[in-house]
């Protein structure tokens, strides 16, 4: 599961992944646009993300990193909305992994600064389904959960993983066709 982090919309992003493909399951948005008060927010984040982890019992959430911005109280709320998703997550004994916003792009697009609209429509053509979302936000999420299927699939991100061709045909002959 992915989730893309707001205090005003928040993104979600469900795949489910085999050994060697994810397929999309869902996504979508909790707008708490309407929602005033800043902790009400908070409040609804963290019960809102346990009701997707209990509806869809992922094995992991990845959820995006805080970056640079140059307003400090937007990235305060921001981080604080990380937060409750990251609780939520671990109150029920998910593991949570954080991807920057440029890794997830790259992981989908090759492009670190590719548009949220690239990046909705390789997603399409790469999970094979066709989705017109509400808000980018929620495709922003299911590239984070892309991203660590990827991560985990690599066969050279792992530690014992050799970065040489020759190596890997050794350890992997089952990968190779």
């Amino acid at each position: 599961m992915g989730i893309d982090p707001g205090t005003n919309i928040l993104g979600f992003g469900v795949i489910l992944a085999d050994k060697r493909k994810a397929h999309y399951v869902d996504m979508g948005v909790v707008d708490l646009r309407r929602k005033k008060d800043h902790f009400e927010k908070l409040k609804a984040i963290f019960t809102e993300v346990g009701a997707l982890i209990d509806r869809y019992a992922p094995h992991d959430l990845s959820i995006e990193s805080p970056f640079y911005g140059k307003n400090v109280q937007v990235m305060l709320k921001l981080g604080r909305a990380q937060g409750m998703a990251i609780a939520a997550a671990l109150s029920r004994n998910v593991p949570v992994f954080e991807y920057a916003p440029r890794k997830a792009k790259m992981a989908i697009t090759g492009v670190g600064a590719a548009s949220k609209e690239q990046v909705s429509l390789i997603l399409q053509k790469t999970l094979d389904v066709e989705f017109n979302p509400r808000f980018l936000d929620a495709t922003d999420a299911l590239a984070l959960a892309m991203c660590h299927f990827y991560q985990l699939t690599n066969p050279l991100s792992s530690e014992s993983a050799s970065t040489d061709w020759k190596s890997f045909i050794a350890s992997n002959p089952g990968r190779i066709v």
